[in-house]
């Protein structure tokens, strides 16, 4: 059945984090690890543990000791197999955490989710399309019985009922059951803001919607299964560290099977336990039990993040991206060009420029007209006109036809004008003025600098027309993006400022960013050109994009991050969706995307090193009857070889769950080059590696031998 959602009535601060994410991802609650316990149970079958073998041996090992305790029982036989049991329960439990983080968030949007009623148009598109859009006759039809091509009406107030591309009008909506975000958006047709998602609703006027999703297909279904993990497929980077770990248990396994023989031609057979104890101490345990949780909560940030990652490949992907492909305009910049500066023409006041700036601009709703009366409002005090200074004043509003804007007052016989360059200077041409070579200057420099001239100019009588001077129009690069920038090239990664402004101008954009490169007058064709040049060149490449021309783009890429407000086609062909549709986000995916990797890393190097002290542990604790000279190499000395051996075991377990929140949270990331980061990884978890077991298998030593039957 077809389902959608229910969108949150309530809606928190305008944060852009979903009320619906649940816990922060570095919380891990005992109630948490209690709610996980039945599935970590569950995973101890062990055709669940296939795809994990290192735990698989430990698995085997636990049921063989556990055999050999039950025919010759003692104390510390069914201590080992205990604590054997102990660290497979303790692997399948972190993958469990893991996996219920994902389920708790499915579980409360599957909670949300119920049947509606759609207004559907009898006759499809084509009856929208003959032009009977005022009121096209409807169907009351439930959401499950939406299939692709249908065309529904929703009105405000009512729920969209899947998803679907505005094919008529403009609307305001809220989409805060998917985003959390509580401030509501504009969906219209024609444009790349024109997809709307199941479950959203109309908060005013009335959009004409064409169904692009079959039931249990919508986005919301697709978000659903993601978070669940069920889609999650091994990446290639954790399936190579798989085969790597398989390597090693097999190395062991052969090591230790070999053993037996020579200690028994040294007169020092092993016992069984003591064997499968030592087996299970040196394979790599700690990151084969951990692997699996580090992926899936790698995926989990992400959503947390309000980021969809439709492959684990492609979060991989984005780690280690050395190429980031950024769209000028809303993401390097606000999005609109603002009023900077007022430059008077020779002989005229600021003070009459603003004057004049004010009154031009008072019939511009465009979002450049509206700065100029802030710049305006703000330099200079001058605020909204009384009403009576505006009796009989005819207004001009911008079009893009004349490109200007103004007002014309018949009562002090007065007209003003503002607007580009060569139409100002055409209206002052018709009236019998001229602008000036000074004007003409300014004019001349601030093109050169990238930004975009206003001329303002009024007549008065009859007389001919005269300039008063130029506003300078700028793009407003975001705060704080030289400083983001800087750290994406401490990571080793060159950006690129995509945008289709003339060189000129996107050099100027690009000098004060901080963007390694720009590419300018980009169509899509370029867009794509390039992303093939940079892979050609052995480099991983990252995009954000919404339109449908960003679609080819975005599918090339490695990782290519589609706006949630974007197009259907545009979120189809990337690998990640944006449900804050902020182009930005695409540097705090690299970093998870790093610290992915990162976390992997650390904890492998950790899991290795952390062998050596349970070799220290374990082997002289065998040999020490029949070779006491092997005594010396018992550098923590510790109780007995059989108090020795099993704190090694215990320890071994213990690791698991002490690992497990940093599992899930991921190791900390800064900006630094590759061997920084090598020499950190090994620093903290190599030498925490070494170091820890060494302490914490000494510790539980000392309570072992303390407790009776352990000799």
């Amino acid at each position: 059945m077809s389902t959608t959602l229910t969108p949150a009535r309530t809606a928190g601060p305008s944060t852009g984090t979903p009320q619906h994410r649940g816990a922060p991802a570095s919380a891990l609650s005992g109630r948490q690890l209690i709610a996980a316990l039945p599935a970590a149970l569950r995973g101890l079958d062990p055709r669940r543990l296939w795809d994990a073998p290192v735990v698989l041996v430990v698995e085997v090992g636990a049921a063989f000791t556990t055999v050999l305790a039950a025919l010759d029982p003692s104390v510390f036989a069914w201590a080992v197999a205990l604590w054997l049991w102990a660290t497979v329960l303790f692997a399948t439990l972190a993958e469990a955490v893991a996996e219920g983080r994902g389920k708790a968030q499915a579980a409360s949007l599957r909670a949300t989710q119920r049947q509606t009623t759609a207004r559907r148009v009898v006759g499809g598109a084509g009856v929208v399309s003959s032009g009977a859009v005022d009121g096209p006759p409807t169907e009351e039809v439930p959401s499950s019985a939406l299939r692709v091509g249908d065309v529904v009406v929703v009105a405000a107030g009512e729920t969209i009922p899947s998803d679907g591309d505005v094919v008529e009008g403009v609307a305001s909506v809220d989409e805060s059951a998917i985003t959390g975000e509580s401030a509501p958006v504009i969906r219209e047709s024609g444009g790349d803001r024109s997809a709307v998602t199941g479950g959203t609703v109309v908060l005013s006027d009335r959009i004409v919607v064409r169904i692009t999703a079959q039931p249990g297909q919508t986005f919301v279904d697709r978000m659903i299964a993601l978070v669940e993990g069920s889609a999650r497929q091994k990446t290639p980077n954790e399936v190579a560290l798989n085969v790597l770990l398989t390597t090693l248990t097999i190395v062991f396994l052969l090591a230790v099977v070999t053993l037996q023989p020579f200690a028994t031609y040294s007169g020092a057979t092993q016992d069984l336990v003591v064997l499968v104890a030592l087996l299970v101490c040196l394979i790599p345990t700690t990151i084969g039990a951990l692997l699996s949780a580090i992926g899936i909560a790698g995926m989990d940030r992400l959503v947390r993040r309000n980021v969809l990652a439709m492959s684990g490949r492609a979060v991989e992907a984005a780690g280690d991206v050395d190429v980031l492909l950024l769209d000028k305009t809303g993401t390097i910049t606000l999005g609109n060009r603002q009023a900077a500066d007022l430059l008077p023409a020779p002989g005229v006041t600021p003070e009459s420029l603003a004057d004049a700036a004010q009154l031009s601009s008072m019939a511009d709703e465009t979002p450049e007209g509206r700065s100029v009366l802030v710049l305006v409002k703000e330099r200079f005090g001058l605020r909204a006109r009384p009403e009576g200074d505006l009796v009989d004043a005819v207004l001009v509003p911008f079009t893009a036809r004349t490109r200007m804007s103004g007002v014309d007052l018949p009562g002090a016989d007065r007209r003003v004008r503002k607007g580009a360059a060569a139409a100002v200077t055409h209206w002052v041409r018709s009236t019998g003025g001229h602008a000036g070579a000074d004007v003409a200057a300014t004019v001349d420099a601030i093109s050169a600098s990238g930004g975009t001239p206003l001329v303002v100019a009024e007549q008065v009588g009859s007389s001919p027309a005269r300039v008063l001077g130029v506003i300078h129009l700028k793009d407003v690069v975001k705060e704080g993006m030289r400083e983001r920038f800087d750290a994406l090239r401490a990571m080793g990664i060159r950006t690129v400022m995509v945008t289709g402004d003339n060189p000129l101008t996107a050099r100027a954009i690009a000098a004060e960013a901080g963007v390694d490169d720009v590419l300018a007058e980009a169509t899509p064709e370029d867009k794509l050109a390039l992303i093939r040049r940079e892979q050609q060149g052995g480099r991983l490449v990252a995009m954000a994009g919404d339109g449908t021309n960003d679609a080819p783009a975005l599918a090339q890429a490695d990782v290519g991050v589609a706006m949630n407000t974007g197009t259907t086609a545009a979120k189809e062909a990337g690998n990640m969706v944006d449900l804050d549709s902020n182009p930005t986000k695409l540097i705090e995916i690299v970093e998870i995307g790093k610290q992915l990797l990162l976390t992997r890393g650390a904890l492998t190097t950790f899991s290795i090193a952390n062998d050596v002290a349970k070799y220290f542990a374990i082997l002289p604790a065998m040999f020490v009857g029949a070779f006491p000279q092997l005594d010396v190499l018992n550098v923590m000395r510790l109780h007995s070889p059989e108090s020795a051996i099993l704190s090694a075991v215990v320890f071994n377990a213990l690791v698991i769950v002490a690992l497990l929140p940093l599992a899930l949270r991921g190791v900390g990331y800064r900006p630094a080059s590759a061997s920084a980061m090598l020499r950190r990884n090994l620093l903290v978890y190599g030498v925490g590696g070494l170091v820890a077991p060494f302490v914490g298998i000494k510790i539980i030593d000392l309570v072992l031998s303390l407790l009776p039957g352990i000799a």
